[in-house]
C-alpha cells in the first residue's frame, strides 16, 4: 500500500472480554476481586519476605522479585480492562496501546527468567547443598537478577520500536482486552515480516531457553534424588520445589495449551482465555501456592498476624 493511503491512527478500540451486556456487572466484579487478591497477595509476599530475617535468602529474594513483576504483570492489562469495563470506553490512544505493549513483554519475560532463575536456586539447594553459601552470594543474586532485566528489557524495546515504525490504517479495532502484539500486527498495513521475524526467534529463544533451563534444574534434582532413594529425601525436595513446580506448570501449561495446540490461530476466543489466565490468574494465585504450600512464609504469615493482633490489644 502506497503512503498517500496510509493514515497514523490516533487511537485504538479494545474490544475487550467477549461477554454480553447484562453480564457486565458480574464479570465487572469478579475481576476488580481477583485484582485486589493479586495486589494484596503480591504486596503481603514482598512485606514477609522484607520484615522477616529467616527469608532473607535467595531463594525468598527471588521470590519477592517475582512477586513484585507478577504485580506489575497483571496491572498493565487489568486496570485498564476494569476502566473501559466501567465506563464502556473502549478507547486508547496510541501511545497508551504501544506503552502498554512494552511492559507487557517487558513483565512477562522477567517472569520467565526468573521462574528459570528460581529452579537453578533449587538445583545448587538441593545438589550441593554444602557449597549453596559459596555459590548463591548476594553478587551472583543481583546479577542474575540486573540479567533477568536486562534481557527482558532489551526483546521488549525491539518488539516496540519495530512496532512503532508500522503503519496502520482506518481498522483501529483490537479483538482483545489489552493491547496484544500480534493483534497489533494484524492491524498494519505496512510489511510486518521483520517483525514475525523477531517474534519467532526472540520469542520462541525466552520460552525456550528459560523452559530448557527449569528441565535441566529439575533433571539434576531427579537424579538427585534417585540415588538416594529416602522418603526424608523426596519430602525434603518436595518441600523446597513444590510451590516453584506448581507455579511453573500453571504458567507453561497455559503457555502450550495455547500456542501448541490444533486449533491455535482458529479462534481468538482461545487466545483471550489463556491471555485472562496468565494475566489475571496465575499471578492470583502464586501468593496462595507459595504461602499455603511453604511452610516458612506460613510461619512468618502467623508470626506477623500475632504481631498485628498485639499491636491492636
Amino acid at each position: 500500500m502506497k503512503r498517500e493511503n496510509q493514515s497514523h491512527v490516533s487511537e485504538f478500540l479494545l474490544l475487550g472480554l467477549p461477554m454480553q451486556p447484562e453480564q457486565l456487572g458480574i464479570f465487572f466484579t469478579l475481576f476488580l476481586g481477583m485484582y485486589l487478591t493479586t495486589v494484596l497477595g503480591n504486596l503481603l509476599i514482598i512485606l514477609l519476605v522484607r520484615l522477616d530475617p529467616r527469608l532473607h535468602t535467595p531463594m525468598y529474594f527471588f521470590l519477592s522479585h517475582l512477586a513484585l513483576t507478577d504485580l506489575s504483570f497483571s496491572s498493565v492489562t487489568v486496570p485498564k480492562m476494569l476502566t473501559n469495563m466501567q465506563t464502556q470506553d473502549q478507547s486508547i490512544t496510541y501511545a497508551g496501546c504501544i506503552t502498554q505493549t512494552y511492559f507487557f513483554l517487558f513483565f512477562a519475560g522477567i517472569d520467565n527468567f526468573l521462574l528459570a532463575v528460581m529452579a537453578y536456586d533449587r538445583y545448587v539447594a538441593i545438589c550441593h547443598p554444602l557449597h549453596y553459601a559459596i555459590i548463591m552470594t548476594d553478587e551472583l543474586c543481583l546479577c542474575l537478577l540486573a540479567g533477568s532485566w536486562f534481557l527482558s528489557c532489551a526483546i521488549a524495546l525491539t518488539h516496540t520500536l519495530l512496532l512503532a515504525q508500522l503503519f496502520f490504517c482506518a481498522d483501529n479495532i483490537i479483538p482483545h482486552f489489552f493491547c496484544d502484539l500480534a493483534a497489533l500486527l494484524k492491524l498494519s498495513c505496512s510489511d510486518t515480516s521483520l517483525n514475525d521475524l523477531v517474534i519467532l526467534t526472540a520469542g520462541a529463544a525466552v520460552v525456550f531457553f528459560a523452559f530448557s533451563g527449569i528441565l535441566v534444574s529439575y533433571g539434576h534434582i531427579g537424579v538427585s534424588i534417585l540415588r538416594v532413594p529416602s522418603t526424608k529425601g523426596i519430602c525434603r525436595a518436595l518441600s523446597t520445589c513444590g510451590s516453584h513446580l506448581s507455579v511453573v506448570s500453571l504458567f507453561y501449561g497455559t503457555i502450550m495449551s495455547l500456542y501448541f495446540s490444533p486449533s491455535f490461530g482458529q479462534s481468538h476466543y482461545k487466545g483471550i482465555i489463556a491471555s485472562v489466565m496468565y494475566t489475571v490468574v496465575t499471578p492470583m494465585l502464586n501468593p496462595f501456592i507459595y504461602s499455603l504450600r511453604n511452610r516458612d512464609m506460613t510461619m512468618a504469615l502467623g508470626i506477623l498476624s500475632r504481631s498485628s493482633n498485639l499491636v491492636a490489644k
